[in-house]
């Protein structure tokens, strides 16, 4: 599997993914974009950074009783007990759930995969009776933006949004190439020289989760969130409480100390590229957008947005995330 950290030229992407990490509350990553921008890769590459490293994919042709469960009503009558047959819910908890092309899903199956990511609960209830178990998991789901769009209700439901596009930068295809290469040509040794930022960034993940519920939000925080909202002309308080939670993600993924008006800044594009009510509106440059930063807080040298490229085993250290880039128009 290609290791996370050695994506190259989606920084905007690993970010909305980690944030998921986290916070697996937050509803889910929608990532757009055309064929061969590294969708699969990068959610497959993440599962492998969950305490269970478990991914399941939801087929195209999946029918609600084999994403939810079912219930054996003949033998909770027979019986007194309610048997309770796994679906794909079940079996991504603690890890990712992976659907591509989910704009193609029928409606109904969408609106309850979007339900249960975002309340970590699968209730299955025939016939009078129900069950309930816990359904914890990343919610990956990719289109192509080609082959039709969701709509505006459950694309708010998808608490982040990323839109990946073919990259015209000569360095950077080069780069992509060269460790695609390097990969397939020996996947073992390239892995082992990406081994030790695997596994500090898995760890950071872990030291976030546990952190989380210790992060509050000052006035300062909440203001911001409500001007960002209010000036997108979005629908509702969805928008809010996720770019709050997104923050709070980052702050805890960073080690900081406490939720500031940056991590906002550097979440609100994601929060808000599919939400905002000018679709044509180009977002706005903040004046709190950051340089690159390396862990130790240094400006990277490159000027990159993203993760600095790795060092080789030994010196190597997880960078941190920048900023998310604006889309260009």
């Amino acid at each position: 599997m290609f290791p996370f950290t050695a994506l190259v030229g989606q920084a905007p992407l690993q970010q909305a993914l980690l944030l998921a990490a986290v916070d697996p509350s937050l509803g889910g990553v929608l990532v757009s974009g055309p064929r061969g921008t590294a969708k699969s890769t990068a959610a497959r590459a993440l599962a492998e950074l969950l305490p269970e490293g478990r991914l399941v994919t939801l087929p195209l042709g999946a029918s609600e009783e084999q994403l939810i469960g079912t219930l054996d009503i003949q033998s909770a009558l027979r019986d007194g007990g309610v048997k309770f047959s796994p679906g794909l819910l079940a079996k991504a908890h603690r890890g990712v759930l992976y659907v591509d092309e989910v704009n193609l899903l029928p409606n109904p199956l969408v609106d309850q995969l979007l339900d249960v990511a975002a309340s970590g609960v699968n209730i299955i209830e025939r016939d009078g009776i129900s069950h309930r178990h816990d359904a914890r998991f990343v919610l990956i789901g990719t289109m192509n933006p080609e082959e039709g769009e969701l709509r505006p209700q459950l694309l708010d439901r998808f608490g982040l949004a990323v839109e990946l596009d073919n990259c015209f930068d000569a360095n950077v295809r080069q780069r992509i190439v060269k460790s695609r290469l390097e990969f397939d040509t020996d996947p073992e040794a390239f892995r082992e020289l990406h081994a030790d930022n695997q596994a500090a960034l898995g760890e950071r993940i872990d030291a976030a989760r546990a952190a989380l519920n210790d992060y509050d939000f000052d006035d300062a925080v909440h203001a911001r969130v409500s001007e960002l909202c209010i000036a997108a002309q979005v629908d509702g308080l969805r928008a809010d409480l996720v770019m709050l939670r997104a923050a709070r993600a980052l702050a805890a993924l960073e080690g900081a100390h406490c939720v500031e008006t940056k991590h906002v800044e550097c979440v609100a594009e994601a929060v808000l590229r599919h939400r905002r009510r000018e679709q044509d509106a180009q977002p706005q440059r903040t004046p709190h957008e950051m340089p690159p930063r390396q862990a130790n807080g240094a400006s990277a040298q490159d000027g990159e947005w993203g993760y600095v490229p790795p060092e080789p085993v030994g010196a190597a250290k997880i960078k941190q995330v920048r900023p998310l880039a604006e889309k260009k128009a």
